[in-house]
């Protein structure tokens, strides 16, 4: 992916003027999937290393091979490691590439959800199971049927029924597969197959799972976001259109899907009624962190909300090295999400 000059960066200075600290620090991590079980707050990132992959715009140097736990006993807790919850050599289908996770509980099992690429190449996503939050997690044998691209992120929904939203461009595939089949041709280009700017942008998926939580009840369903006119968002609109990092969280009754713009570095926001859409644009969460890529979440702990998220300050501006950071958002009462910025007076 592209990298930004960060040479005019001074990172003490850039640190003392981030909102949030780095959660951990020992490992790198990125991606967080933050929940709130049983009392406690629970966090399922990417484990971010330097596999020495060359930089490439497929994220080939994105060469995870593991997943950890993080857990904090309250919202102001120090945040603890418990270590390997799953590995990409434990997984019989997946090859490499054990990129953003996300987790869901029902009754008393909990439930990681991953993408990785199988022997063949193609993204598809994964289901592992645990009596614990914090794992060892068993992985299913096989993906999930009709799975594709990349970074799942799954609602609990009121009525008791799991939604599953994913998707990923560019080095995520999703572009790919807009004839229902995976298209291999060009198999070096993260740009091939893309809509022009003129037409609309590609969209995410969401696909309700079974009552085992282990497969789709479903065949999965494009997710619309349209802007204030009611039209779908153009691929050119690269300041708003979905990019990667789906995430849905419910305030008020509405539901609220987010996202990432990849390459122009925005998470934002749109506003729906059911969890198949469709949203309405509706702003921005989060203005660009160091580092190319920007992957959140948003969890609610008792009667507050927050924003989980990373930049690649720690590793002063590595892109693929990343820390997990934590900020607190606000809904506004016009339902809006103010808009953070993640190093003050900048």
């Amino acid at each position: 992916m592209p990298e930004e000059s960060i040479d005019h960066i001074d990172f003490d200075e850039l640190n003392k003027k981030a909102i949030s600290k780095p959660l951990v620090t020992h490992i790198y991590t990125a991606d967080p999937s933050a929940h709130y079980f049983d009392g406690k707050i629970y966090i399922y990132p990417s484990h971010d290393i330097d596999a020495g992959e060359a930089f490439d715009d497929l994220g080939s140097h994105f060469a995870m091979e593991d997943y950890h736990v993080l857990s904090m006993d309250s919202i102001d807790a120090e945040a603890k490691d418990n270590g390997v919850a799953l590995h990409v050599n434990d997984v019989p289908w997946a090859e490499q590439q054990m990129w953003a996770p996300d987790a869901a509980k029902k009754d008393d099992k909990y439930y990681l959800f991953f993408p990785a690429k199988g022997y063949d190449g193609i993204f598809k996503i994964g289901v592992a199971v645990s009596n614990s939050p914090i794992g060892p997690f068993t992985p299913q044998p096989k993906a999930i049927e009709n799975s594709f691209s990349i970074d799942p992120a799954v609602l609990q929904d009121n009525d008791g029924n799991y939604y599953m939203y994913f998707g990923g461009l560019w080095g995520g595939q999703l572009q790919r597969w807009r004839t229902g089949e995976y298209n291999a041709q060009n198999p070096d280009s993260p740009t091939a197959h893309l809509p022009e700017d003129n037409e609309p942008a590609l969209l995410p998926f969401v696909a309700k799972l079974t009552d085992d939580l282990l497969e789709f009840a479903e065949k999965p369903k494009e997710i619309e976001i349209l802007d204030e006119d009611g039209n779908l968002l153009l691929a050119g609109d690269n300041n708003r259109r979905f990019f990667e990092a789906a995430w849905m969280h419910k305030y008020k009754g509405k539901y609220y899907f987010s996202y990432s713009t990849g390459d122009t570095h925005f998470i934002c926001y749109a506003i729906g009624d059911n969890p198949y859409g469709p949203f309405t644009y509706g702003g921005r969460i989060l203005q660009p962190v160091v580092g190319w890529t920007s992957h959140h979440s948003i969890c609610q702990v008792e009667d507050k909300y927050y924003l989980f998220y990373h930049d690649s300050s720690l590793s002063k501006g590595v892109t693929h090295l990343r820390s997990v950071k934590m900020v607190e958002i606000e809904h506004m009462e016009d339902g809006h999400i103010k808009t953070i910025s993640p190093y003050k007076n900048i």
